[in-house]
Protein backbone atom coordinates (compact mmCIF):
# COMPACT_ATOMS: atom_id res chain seq x y z
CA UNK A 1 0.00 0.00 0.00
CA UNK A 2 1.40 3.21 -0.93
CA UNK A 3 1.34 6.37 1.72
CA UNK A 4 2.19 10.24 0.49
CA UNK A 5 5.76 10.91 1.14
CA UNK A 6 6.33 13.82 3.87
CA UNK A 7 8.92 14.97 0.92
CA UNK A 8 5.44 15.87 -1.16
CA UNK A 9 4.17 17.96 1.28
CA UNK A 10 5.42 21.82 0.19
CA UNK A 11 3.77 23.51 3.12
CA UNK A 12 2.74 23.34 6.83
CA UNK A 13 -0.96 23.05 5.90
CA UNK A 14 -0.44 20.18 3.60
CA UNK A 15 1.25 18.24 6.67
CA UNK A 16 -1.14 19.34 8.47
CA UNK A 17 -3.77 18.36 6.65
CA UNK A 18 -2.66 14.57 6.01
CA UNK A 19 -2.36 14.39 10.13
CA UNK A 20 -6.30 15.98 10.04
CA UNK A 21 -6.94 13.11 7.56
CA UNK A 22 -5.19 10.33 9.70
CA UNK A 23 -7.24 12.08 12.54
CA UNK A 24 -3.74 12.13 14.63
CA UNK A 25 -3.10 14.14 17.32
CA UNK A 26 0.01 15.65 16.90
CA UNK A 27 1.62 19.35 17.89
CA UNK A 28 3.00 21.29 15.04
CA UNK A 29 4.30 24.80 15.15
CA UNK A 30 3.94 26.75 11.96
CA UNK A 31 6.89 28.88 12.87
CA UNK A 32 10.00 27.48 13.54
CA UNK A 33 11.81 30.12 16.49
CA UNK A 34 15.73 30.33 16.69
CA UNK A 35 18.63 31.74 18.58
CA UNK A 36 18.14 31.84 22.21
CA UNK A 37 14.66 32.38 22.89
CA UNK A 38 13.90 28.94 21.13
CA UNK A 39 12.42 26.63 22.80
CA UNK A 40 14.88 23.90 21.51
CA UNK A 41 17.35 26.41 22.61
CA UNK A 42 16.17 26.37 26.05
CA UNK A 43 18.43 24.76 28.43
CA UNK A 44 17.72 21.65 30.82
CA UNK A 45 18.15 22.88 34.66
CA UNK A 46 19.24 19.92 36.85
CA UNK A 47 20.66 18.86 40.03
CA UNK A 48 23.34 16.78 38.07
CA UNK A 49 24.17 19.44 35.41
CA UNK A 50 22.91 21.73 32.56
CA UNK A 51 21.94 19.82 29.37
CA UNK A 52 22.52 23.10 26.94
CA UNK A 53 19.46 22.87 24.60
CA UNK A 54 16.53 20.27 23.88
CA UNK A 55 18.62 18.21 21.01
CA UNK A 56 19.94 14.77 21.68
CA UNK A 57 21.31 12.33 19.53
CA UNK A 58 20.63 8.98 20.07
CA UNK A 59 22.41 6.14 20.19
CA UNK A 60 22.95 3.80 17.07
CA UNK A 61 24.37 -0.08 16.35
CA UNK A 62 27.92 0.59 15.29
CA UNK A 63 29.30 -2.04 12.97
CA UNK A 64 32.49 -0.56 11.86
CA UNK A 65 34.67 -1.25 15.47
CA UNK A 66 37.52 -3.89 14.93
CA UNK A 67 37.61 -7.35 15.22
CA UNK A 68 38.04 -6.71 19.16
CA UNK A 69 36.11 -3.74 19.86
CA UNK A 70 38.08 -1.07 19.28
CA UNK A 71 36.50 1.97 17.41
CA UNK A 72 38.05 2.60 13.63
CA UNK A 73 38.09 5.75 11.89
CA UNK A 74 34.90 5.03 10.54
CA UNK A 75 33.66 5.19 14.20
CA UNK A 76 35.79 8.40 15.33
CA UNK A 77 34.16 9.98 11.79
CA UNK A 78 30.55 9.56 13.39
CA UNK A 79 31.78 10.49 16.93
CA UNK A 80 32.90 14.06 15.38
CA UNK A 81 29.76 14.59 13.92
CA UNK A 82 28.05 14.15 16.83
CA UNK A 83 29.84 16.30 17.96
CA UNK A 84 29.57 19.37 15.59
CA UNK A 85 25.82 18.40 15.60
CA UNK A 86 25.19 21.45 17.98
CA UNK A 87 22.90 18.44 20.75
CA UNK A 88 23.70 19.24 24.06
CA UNK A 89 23.17 15.73 24.85
CA UNK A 90 24.58 12.43 23.26
CA UNK A 91 22.95 9.53 24.68
CA UNK A 92 25.04 6.57 24.62
CA UNK A 93 27.11 7.26 21.44
CA UNK A 94 26.16 4.17 20.38
CA UNK A 95 25.74 0.55 21.49
CA UNK A 96 28.80 -0.97 23.66
CA UNK A 97 29.18 -4.51 24.57
CA UNK A 98 29.84 -5.22 28.40
CA UNK A 99 31.32 -8.44 26.97
CA UNK A 100 32.37 -10.46 23.73
CA UNK A 101 29.39 -12.78 23.51
CA UNK A 102 26.71 -9.78 24.27
CA UNK A 103 27.86 -8.15 20.93
CA UNK A 104 25.24 -7.90 18.12
CA UNK A 105 27.85 -7.86 15.22
CA UNK A 106 31.15 -8.70 15.09
CA UNK A 107 32.22 -5.38 15.02
CA UNK A 108 30.49 -3.85 17.90
CA UNK A 109 32.38 -2.07 20.47
CA UNK A 110 33.32 -3.99 23.87
CA UNK A 111 34.29 -1.93 27.03
CA UNK A 112 36.96 -4.03 28.20
CA UNK A 113 40.22 -3.17 30.50
CA UNK A 114 42.03 -3.54 27.12
CA UNK A 115 39.61 -1.13 25.09
CA UNK A 116 39.24 1.16 27.60
CA UNK A 117 41.84 4.17 26.51
CA UNK A 118 40.13 4.09 23.06
CA UNK A 119 37.23 4.56 23.69
CA UNK A 120 37.54 7.02 26.12
CA UNK A 121 39.38 8.59 23.03
CA UNK A 122 36.06 8.70 21.03
CA UNK A 123 34.25 10.88 23.70
CA UNK A 124 37.85 13.50 23.84
CA UNK A 125 37.40 13.58 20.18
CA UNK A 126 33.36 14.11 20.11
CA UNK A 127 34.17 16.96 22.89
CA UNK A 128 37.02 18.77 20.83
CA UNK A 129 35.23 18.87 18.13
CA UNK A 130 31.83 20.63 19.89
CA UNK A 131 34.35 22.98 21.62
CA UNK A 132 35.93 23.69 18.63
CA UNK A 133 32.69 24.36 16.64
CA UNK A 134 30.52 26.35 19.57
CA UNK A 135 33.41 27.33 22.22
CA UNK A 136 32.21 25.25 24.86
CA UNK A 137 31.32 22.39 26.55
CA UNK A 138 30.67 22.93 29.74
CA UNK A 139 26.75 22.22 29.03
CA UNK A 140 27.41 19.35 27.01
CA UNK A 141 26.46 15.97 28.73
CA UNK A 142 27.75 12.92 27.30
CA UNK A 143 27.04 9.22 28.16
CA UNK A 144 27.66 5.80 27.06
CA UNK A 145 25.33 3.00 26.13
CA UNK A 146 26.12 -0.56 27.93
CA UNK A 147 24.57 -3.43 26.44
CA UNK A 148 23.94 -7.12 25.94
CA UNK A 149 22.50 -8.34 22.70
CA UNK A 150 20.88 -11.77 24.30
CA UNK A 151 18.49 -13.22 21.93
CA UNK A 152 20.16 -10.78 18.93
CA UNK A 153 23.82 -11.81 19.53
CA UNK A 154 26.31 -12.24 16.72
CA UNK A 155 29.56 -12.24 18.25
CA UNK A 156 31.49 -14.14 15.59
CA UNK A 157 30.31 -14.17 12.05
CA UNK A 158 27.97 -11.69 10.73
CA UNK A 159 25.46 -14.44 8.97
CA UNK A 160 25.51 -16.61 12.25
CA UNK A 161 23.46 -15.47 15.56
CA UNK A 162 24.24 -17.03 18.60
CA UNK A 163 21.68 -15.86 21.17
CA UNK A 164 21.38 -15.98 24.48
CA UNK A 165 17.77 -15.82 25.63
CA UNK A 166 15.68 -14.65 29.05
CA UNK A 167 13.02 -16.38 28.09
CA UNK A 168 11.75 -18.92 25.31
CA UNK A 169 9.56 -17.15 22.89
CA UNK A 170 7.35 -18.76 20.20
CA UNK A 171 7.67 -16.32 17.49
CA UNK A 172 10.84 -15.59 17.89
CA UNK A 173 12.68 -18.66 18.61
CA UNK A 174 11.86 -20.42 14.41
CA UNK A 175 13.85 -17.46 13.74
CA UNK A 176 16.78 -18.60 15.56
CA UNK A 177 16.42 -22.58 15.80
CA UNK A 178 15.77 -22.23 19.43
CA UNK A 179 14.04 -25.90 19.99
CA UNK A 180 14.55 -26.20 23.58
CA UNK A 181 16.28 -24.31 26.88
CA UNK A 182 20.11 -24.71 25.72
CA UNK A 183 20.21 -20.76 25.34
CA UNK A 184 18.76 -19.90 28.61
CA UNK A 185 20.89 -18.01 30.47
CA UNK A 186 20.50 -19.36 34.17
CA UNK A 187 19.87 -17.09 37.00
CA UNK A 188 23.57 -17.49 38.00
CA UNK A 189 24.55 -16.33 33.95
CA UNK A 190 22.55 -13.18 34.80
CA UNK A 191 24.62 -12.85 37.99
CA UNK A 192 28.00 -12.71 36.55
CA UNK A 193 26.47 -10.48 33.68
CA UNK A 194 25.74 -8.00 35.76
CA UNK A 195 28.80 -8.05 37.66
CA UNK A 196 30.04 -7.00 33.76
CA UNK A 197 27.83 -4.29 33.24
CA UNK A 198 28.85 -2.82 36.22
CA UNK A 199 33.05 -3.45 35.11
CA UNK A 200 31.67 -1.68 31.94
CA UNK A 201 30.14 1.09 34.05
CA UNK A 202 33.24 1.67 36.12
CA UNK A 203 35.33 1.62 33.45
CA UNK A 204 33.01 5.02 31.78
CA UNK A 205 33.64 6.77 34.90
CA UNK A 206 37.24 6.52 34.75
CA UNK A 207 37.09 7.68 31.06
CA UNK A 208 35.17 10.85 31.56
CA UNK A 209 31.75 9.71 30.33
CA UNK A 210 28.90 11.54 32.61
CA UNK A 211 26.30 8.66 32.77
CA UNK A 212 25.78 5.31 31.50
CA UNK A 213 22.49 3.95 29.81
CA UNK A 214 22.12 0.39 30.78
CA UNK A 215 19.66 -0.31 28.03
CA UNK A 216 16.19 -1.95 28.18
CA UNK A 217 15.12 -1.64 24.88
CA UNK A 218 14.54 -2.76 21.43
CA UNK A 219 14.52 -7.00 22.09
CA UNK A 220 17.69 -7.24 23.48
CA UNK A 221 18.57 -8.90 27.01
CA UNK A 222 17.37 -6.18 29.38
CA UNK A 223 14.06 -5.85 27.25
CA UNK A 224 13.15 -8.88 27.02
CA UNK A 225 13.84 -9.58 30.50
CA UNK A 226 11.06 -6.78 31.46
CA UNK A 227 8.44 -9.17 29.37
CA UNK A 228 9.80 -12.30 31.13
CA UNK A 229 6.48 -13.67 32.59
CA UNK A 230 7.40 -16.81 32.03
CA UNK A 231 10.83 -17.02 33.15
CA UNK A 232 11.69 -19.02 36.41
CA UNK A 233 14.03 -17.93 39.06
CA UNK A 234 14.93 -14.81 40.62
CA UNK A 235 14.83 -12.77 37.36
CA UNK A 236 11.00 -13.72 35.99
CA UNK A 237 7.34 -13.61 36.41
CA UNK A 238 6.65 -10.70 39.04
CA UNK A 239 7.49 -7.00 38.57
CA UNK A 240 9.88 -7.30 41.07
CA UNK A 241 11.68 -10.21 39.42
CA UNK A 242 11.28 -8.85 36.02
CA UNK A 243 13.45 -5.80 37.36
CA UNK A 244 16.21 -7.50 39.24
CA UNK A 245 18.85 -7.40 36.40
CA UNK A 246 18.42 -3.51 36.65
CA UNK A 247 18.04 -3.08 40.20
CA UNK A 248 21.50 -5.15 40.99
CA UNK A 249 23.15 -3.38 38.52
CA UNK A 250 21.88 -0.03 39.35
CA UNK A 251 22.75 -1.18 43.08
CA UNK A 252 26.25 -2.15 41.75
CA UNK A 253 26.73 1.13 39.70
CA UNK A 254 26.27 3.40 43.00
CA UNK A 255 28.63 1.29 44.98
CA UNK A 256 31.95 0.98 43.36
CA UNK A 257 30.99 3.86 40.03
CA UNK A 258 29.30 6.32 42.69
CA UNK A 259 29.88 9.52 40.46
CA UNK A 260 28.55 8.31 37.62
CA UNK A 261 24.60 9.32 36.54
CA UNK A 262 22.84 6.48 35.06
CA UNK A 263 19.64 6.73 32.30
CA UNK A 264 18.11 4.00 31.25
CA UNK A 265 16.61 3.69 27.15
CA UNK A 266 13.97 1.83 27.25
CA UNK A 267 10.57 0.52 24.96
CA UNK A 268 8.06 1.82 26.52
CA UNK A 269 5.28 -0.37 24.39
CA UNK A 270 5.78 -3.50 22.63
CA UNK A 271 3.65 -5.08 19.86
CA UNK A 272 4.20 -8.88 18.83
CA UNK A 273 6.39 -9.90 16.41
CA UNK A 274 5.68 -9.30 12.56
CA UNK A 275 6.56 -10.51 9.26
CA UNK A 276 6.18 -10.04 5.67
CA UNK A 277 2.69 -11.30 4.68
CA UNK A 278 1.39 -12.71 1.13
CA UNK A 279 2.07 -9.09 -0.16
CA UNK A 280 5.22 -8.03 1.60
CA UNK A 281 2.96 -5.98 3.68
CA UNK A 282 3.86 -6.74 7.36
CA UNK A 283 1.40 -8.98 9.92
CA UNK A 284 1.58 -10.18 13.21
CA UNK A 285 3.39 -13.87 13.53
CA UNK A 286 0.42 -15.82 13.96
CA UNK A 287 1.72 -17.60 17.01
CA UNK A 288 2.77 -14.98 19.10
CA UNK A 289 2.00 -14.24 23.03
CA UNK A 290 1.31 -10.90 23.52
CA UNK A 291 1.61 -11.51 27.32
CA UNK A 292 5.24 -11.54 26.41
CA UNK A 293 5.29 -7.97 25.46
CA UNK A 294 6.16 -4.94 27.95
CA UNK A 295 4.10 -2.33 28.02
CA UNK A 296 1.34 -4.08 25.94
CA UNK A 297 -2.45 -4.39 26.02
CA UNK A 298 -2.56 -8.26 25.71
CA UNK A 299 -4.24 -7.85 22.51
CA UNK A 300 -0.58 -8.05 20.57
CA UNK A 301 -1.07 -4.27 19.27
CA UNK A 302 -2.05 -1.96 21.60
CA UNK A 303 -0.23 -0.25 24.80
CA UNK A 304 -0.99 -0.27 27.93
CA UNK A 305 1.48 2.24 30.19
CA UNK A 306 0.48 0.57 33.37
CA UNK A 307 4.17 -1.59 34.38
CA UNK A 308 5.93 1.19 32.27
CA UNK A 309 4.65 3.40 34.61
CA UNK A 310 5.75 1.65 37.29
CA UNK A 311 9.15 0.98 35.72
CA UNK A 312 9.73 4.83 36.06
CA UNK A 313 8.52 5.12 39.73
CA UNK A 314 10.91 2.76 40.22
CA UNK A 315 13.43 4.79 38.37
CA UNK A 316 12.79 7.30 40.41
CA UNK A 317 13.06 5.55 43.67
CA UNK A 318 16.51 4.42 42.42
CA UNK A 319 17.73 7.97 41.61
CA UNK A 320 17.30 7.69 37.92
CA UNK A 321 16.18 10.99 36.11
CA UNK A 322 17.59 10.20 32.72
CA UNK A 323 15.19 8.44 30.68
CA UNK A 324 15.38 8.02 26.94
CA UNK A 325 11.77 6.45 25.42
CA UNK A 326 10.86 3.94 22.28
CA UNK A 327 9.39 1.52 21.49
CA UNK A 328 9.39 -1.81 20.33
CA UNK A 329 11.98 -3.93 18.16
CA UNK A 330 13.84 -3.42 14.48
CA UNK A 331 14.37 -7.03 14.35
CA UNK A 332 11.11 -7.83 14.80
CA UNK A 333 8.75 -4.82 14.47
CA UNK A 334 10.37 -1.97 12.92
CA UNK A 335 7.67 0.05 12.11
CA UNK A 336 6.64 0.74 15.09
CA UNK A 337 10.21 1.56 16.24
CA UNK A 338 11.75 3.65 13.08
CA UNK A 339 8.47 4.13 11.51
CA UNK A 340 9.87 4.41 7.85
CA UNK A 341 8.84 4.71 4.22
CA UNK A 342 11.10 2.30 2.39
CA UNK A 343 12.25 -1.16 4.70
CA UNK A 344 14.79 -2.76 4.92
CA UNK A 345 15.66 -5.86 2.82
CA UNK A 346 15.01 -8.42 5.41
CA UNK A 347 11.62 -6.13 6.74
CA UNK A 348 8.90 -6.16 5.36
CA UNK A 349 6.52 -2.84 3.84
CA UNK A 350 4.27 -0.70 6.46
CA UNK A 351 1.27 -1.70 7.49
CA UNK A 352 0.10 1.98 8.27
CA UNK A 353 1.32 5.05 7.19
CA UNK A 354 4.45 5.36 9.05
CA UNK A 355 3.34 8.94 10.19
CA UNK A 356 0.80 6.84 12.47
CA UNK A 357 4.36 5.15 14.25
CA UNK A 358 5.71 8.47 14.74
CA UNK A 359 2.42 9.97 16.48
CA UNK A 360 2.22 6.75 18.25
CA UNK A 361 5.70 6.83 19.85
CA UNK A 362 5.01 10.53 20.85
CA UNK A 363 2.00 10.45 22.66
CA UNK A 364 2.91 7.40 24.86
CA UNK A 365 6.39 8.88 25.64
CA UNK A 366 3.93 12.52 26.77
CA UNK A 367 1.80 10.55 28.89
CA UNK A 368 5.03 8.89 30.89
CA UNK A 369 6.14 12.48 31.27
CA UNK A 370 2.78 13.95 32.44
CA UNK A 371 2.56 10.81 35.00
CA UNK A 372 5.90 11.71 35.93
CA UNK A 373 6.49 15.07 35.75
CA UNK A 374 10.10 15.18 37.05
CA UNK A 375 12.20 12.65 35.02
CA UNK A 376 13.95 13.86 32.30
CA UNK A 377 12.37 12.25 29.30
CA UNK A 378 14.31 12.02 25.67
CA UNK A 379 11.62 10.89 23.04
CA UNK A 380 12.21 9.42 19.86
CA UNK A 381 10.68 8.21 16.25
CA UNK A 382 10.84 11.80 15.11
CA UNK A 383 13.48 11.26 11.61
CA UNK A 384 10.48 10.42 9.38
CA UNK A 385 8.72 13.86 10.01
CA UNK A 386 11.91 14.74 7.49
CA UNK A 387 10.78 18.34 6.54
CA UNK A 388 8.76 19.14 9.31
CA UNK A 389 10.85 17.43 12.21
CA UNK A 390 11.66 20.91 13.83
CA UNK A 391 8.08 22.23 13.80
CA UNK A 392 6.91 19.16 15.19
CA UNK A 393 9.74 18.84 17.82
CA UNK A 394 9.55 22.72 19.05
CA UNK A 395 5.54 22.15 19.98
CA UNK A 396 6.47 18.72 21.54
CA UNK A 397 8.92 20.32 24.10
CA UNK A 398 7.06 23.66 24.06
CA UNK A 399 3.70 22.05 25.59
CA UNK A 400 6.10 20.07 27.63
CA UNK A 401 5.41 16.38 26.00
CA UNK A 402 8.98 15.90 26.43
CA UNK A 403 12.49 17.60 27.26
CA UNK A 404 14.56 16.37 24.80
CA UNK A 405 13.89 15.18 20.86
CA UNK A 406 16.21 12.48 20.48
CA UNK A 407 17.64 11.99 16.63
CA UNK A 408 19.25 8.72 15.24
CA UNK A 409 19.08 8.03 11.73
CA UNK A 410 18.77 11.29 10.77
CA UNK A 411 22.19 12.63 11.68
CA UNK A 412 23.90 9.73 9.73
CA UNK A 413 22.86 11.99 6.51
CA UNK A 414 22.59 15.51 8.05
CA UNK A 415 24.78 15.75 11.41
CA UNK A 416 24.37 19.69 12.00
CA UNK A 417 20.78 19.83 11.89
CA UNK A 418 20.34 20.43 15.60
CA UNK A 419 22.61 23.65 14.79
CA UNK A 420 21.08 24.77 11.72
CA UNK A 421 17.42 24.59 13.69
CA UNK A 422 18.62 26.53 16.05
CA UNK A 423 20.57 28.93 14.28
CA UNK A 424 17.69 29.84 12.30
CA UNK A 425 18.88 28.58 9.02
CA UNK A 426 16.40 26.81 6.09
CA UNK A 427 17.32 23.07 6.59
CA UNK A 428 19.52 21.79 3.58
CA UNK A 429 16.86 19.33 1.56
CA UNK A 430 19.42 17.62 -0.17
CA UNK A 431 20.83 16.11 3.66
CA UNK A 432 17.27 15.47 5.03
CA UNK A 433 17.04 11.16 5.60
CA UNK A 434 14.24 9.99 3.59
CA UNK A 435 14.36 6.90 6.05
CA UNK A 436 15.82 4.93 2.52
CA UNK A 437 16.83 2.16 5.41
CA UNK A 438 20.49 1.84 3.84
CA UNK A 439 22.07 2.26 7.19
CA UNK A 440 20.25 -0.85 8.21
CA UNK A 441 20.02 -3.14 5.23
CA UNK A 442 23.80 -2.40 5.18
CA UNK A 443 25.01 -4.13 8.12
CA UNK A 444 22.02 -6.63 8.14
CA UNK A 445 24.14 -7.39 4.52
CA UNK A 446 27.49 -7.57 6.36
CA UNK A 447 28.57 -4.14 5.15
CA UNK A 448 28.75 -0.72 7.04
CA UNK A 449 26.53 0.74 8.11
CA UNK A 450 26.16 4.75 6.91
CA UNK A 451 24.02 6.68 4.65
CA UNK A 452 25.09 5.90 1.13
CA UNK A 453 22.21 7.90 -0.43
CA UNK A 454 22.95 11.11 1.15
CA UNK A 455 26.36 11.40 2.90
CA UNK A 456 29.15 11.93 0.14
CA UNK A 457 31.69 10.07 2.49
CA UNK A 458 29.46 6.91 2.02
CA UNK A 459 28.71 7.19 -1.45
CA UNK A 460 32.50 7.62 -2.29
CA UNK A 461 32.33 4.36 -0.47
CA UNK A 462 33.23 0.90 -3.22
CA UNK A 463 30.69 -0.66 -0.70
CA UNK A 464 28.06 1.45 -2.58
CA UNK A 465 27.75 -0.05 -5.61
CA UNK A 466 28.32 -3.24 -3.37
CA UNK A 467 25.04 -2.08 -1.45
CA UNK A 468 22.75 -1.42 -4.66
CA UNK A 469 23.83 -4.89 -6.57
CA UNK A 470 22.43 -6.68 -3.26
CA UNK A 471 19.31 -4.42 -3.10
CA UNK A 472 18.73 -4.89 -6.70
CA UNK A 473 18.92 -8.64 -6.56
CA UNK A 474 16.99 -8.70 -3.89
Amino acid sequence: MAYPRIASFKTHDQFKSRLAELELDLPSDEAVEQGAQSPLAQPIQRDQGVIGNRFCILPMEGWDGTADGKPTQLTRRRWKNFGISGAKLIWGGEAVAVRHDGRANPNQLVMTDKNQSSIESLRHELVDAHEERFGRSDDLLVGLQLTHSGRFARPNDKSRAEPLIAQRNPALDPRFAITDDSKLLSDDDLKKLIDDFIAAAVRAQQSGYHFVDVKHCHGYLGHELLGGHDRVGEFGGSFENRTRFLREIVAGIRSEAPQLEIGVRVSIFDFVPYKPGDDRVGVPEPNADPRLMFGGDGSGGGIDLSDPSRLMSLFESLGIELVCSTAGSPYYNPHIQRPAYFPPSDGYQPPEDPLVGVVRQIQATAEIKRMHPNLTIVGSGYSYLQDWLPNVAQAVVRTGMADSIGLGRMVLSYPDLPADVIDGKAMTRKKICRTFSDCTTAPRNGIVSGCYPLDPFYKAMPERKQLADLKSSS
